[in-house]
């Protein structure tokens, strides 16, 4: 179980990373004229896991909920706030997934210490 746990949290760390990355570019670029902001989606990765869809389609429909990526209006407080917003969601993520890491790491030892 602990092993699984280690394999949870570290996709879990990997999605929210790519996320902020994603961010990180909308921040960057918000400036620039007919810049098309893209939206991070995570969905499930096969067999199991989870993984983030960088596409059109994901900000496509970002921009038709009105949720996640910079919106493509003219109001650049607006983008940056939506970008910030997002970009600490990300960031509350990653670190939880390394605490999901740490606590199996911390089971994992004690399985193998009792098991010795």
């Amino acid at each position: 179980m602990a092993i699984s746990a280690l394999g949870i949290g570290l996709t879990g760390l990997q999605a929210n990373m790519k996320a902020l990355g994603v961010e990180a570019h909308n921040t960057a670029n918000m400036a620039t004229s007919h810049f098309a902001p893209q939206a991070a989606s995570f969905n499930e990765a096969r067999p199991a896991g989870t993984g983030v869809t960088l596409s059109i389609a994901a900000r496509d429909a970002a921009a038709a909920a009105d949720v996640g990526g910079a919106p493509s209006g003219t109001d650049p407080a607006a983008a940056f706030a939506s970008s910030l917003t997002n970009s600490l969601v990300y960031k509350a993520g990653f670190d939880l997934s390394a605490k999901l890491i740490q606590a199996a790491d911390e089971r994992l030892g004690t399985i193998i210490d009792i098991r010795a």
